[in-house]
């Protein structure tokens, strides 16, 4: 790839837009499931799944449904998508009113 190829696609990149939302980790083992919210769902995954791999989660039940039944049993899916919200504290509002609209809906913990 060119300097100029890479250069160009590193630009792209950076001004993509990012979609906010709310999404849930099932555990099939368990039944469990925590809900979240994201500034950017498509990154989330693997932030969460890299956090888990290295026993450092924050939220000590998922880190223990991870150590016990493995990636493999845990999925992550995205609930409620929050496009085209250019004002922040708008957005932050709204996803915090998605997340325990989800929360109570599915009788979930939170991430």
């Amino acid at each position: 790839m060119k300097i100029e190829d890479r250069e160009q696609a590193i630009a792209d990149y950076k001004k993509r837009a990012a979609v906010a939302g709310v999404f849930a980790i099932r555990c099939r083992a368990t039944g469990e499931v925590w809900v979240g919210q994201a500034l950017d769902l498509d990154k989330i995954e693997n932030r969460i799944w890299f956090t888990l791999r290295m026993g450092s989660h924050r939220n000590a039940e998922l880190q223990r449904a991870w150590t016990a039944h493995g990636a493999d049993h845990l999925s992550l899916e995205t609930l409620e998508r929050i496009e085209d919200e250019e004002l922040a504290y708008v957005r932050d509002t709204l996803l915090k009113e998605r997340v325990q609209h989800w929360r109570a809906e599915l009788n979930a913990f939170a991430v």
